[in-house]
């Protein structure tokens, strides 16, 4: 089976190995797609591996989307070019489709946060510059009546561990969503831009740190990018110098979202 290493954890001491042990005998690791028996927890086995459309290069220089055709580095795609965004480079894991997208509902509300480490690995590979860059890691926010229905931000679960990994101070209050929106799932671009605008502030206290910083915004699924295009504006508008964003998937052509 294909195996897929997660992030190095806190919990490394020989103690932690042996229960690590112990429970994967007891309840053997599966597929995060599919369900079958896998050699390590969060991964795919070799038939969702390769049904999987992980991105790469040939891509959009700014918000990432995959190119067919490598028309060298720097370019950007038409809706870039025409409606800039105010982030300044996106990175996605994979593409979404039905498989992925079983992954990401279990995990944002399946209290299926063991696969976090595993989706975080993903991006790890997906954004490595965008890591290397980065001055500070901070989460989409949740409002704090979904978060307490939710019990966690799938967010920070995600951008923990990339934080630790790459030596970076992990921010988990820099943004605040001040106004509870509607959910984007069947919203319309222009109406997801609508629904999110005035949402979030930057959290007073972390003000004065983010002066001239280039802060890494981390989320599960980039659809129309209206979310992070909000935040990254406040973020501008309150000193950040840039704004980027990784997340586990995004919405490309030919697939769909519920």
């Amino acid at each position: 089976m294909m195996r897929l290493d997660p992030l190095p954890s806190i919990a490394t001491t020989l103690p932690a190995q042996l229960l690590t042990v112990a429970l994967n005998f007891v309840l053997p690791p599966r597929c995060a797609s599919c369900g079958v028996q896998t050699g390590s927890t969060g991964g795919l086995c070799t038939k969702c591996w390769i049904q999987a459309r992980f991105i790469a290069a040939p891509q959009c220089s700014q918000c990432g989307y995959p190119f067919e055709l490598d028309f060298g580095e720097g370019v950007r795609c038409g809706p870039c070019l025409s409606r800039p965004p105010y982030f300044d480079r996106a990175r996605a894991a994979v593409a979404y489709d039905d498989r992925i997208g079983h992954i990401v509902i279990a995990f944002k509300h399946g209290d299926r946060a063991d696969l976090a480490p595993g989706l975080a690995a993903w991006m790890r590979r997906a954004g490595g510059e965008l890591l290397q860059d980065a001055d500070l890691v901070a989460p989409v926010p949740l409002h704090r009546r979904r978060l307490f229905s939710r019990r966690y931000n799938q967010s920070s679960l995600l951008g923990q561990p990339l934080a630790r990994a790459a030596g970076i101070p992990f921010i988990g209050d820099l943004v605040i969503r001040q106004r509870e929106t509607d959910s984007q799932g069947h919203l319309s671009p222009a109406a997801r831009r609508r629904n999110v605008e005035g949402a979030f502030h930057v959290a007073a206290h972390h003000k004065d740190m983010l002066k001239d910083k280039r802060v890494l915004l981390i989320d599960d699924v980039l659809t129309t990018g209206a979310t992070v295009n909000a935040i990254a504006r406040r973020l501008k508008r309150e000193g950040a110098r840039a704004v980027d964003v990784l997340t586990v998937t995004r919405v490309v052509r030919e697939t769909n979202v519920s």
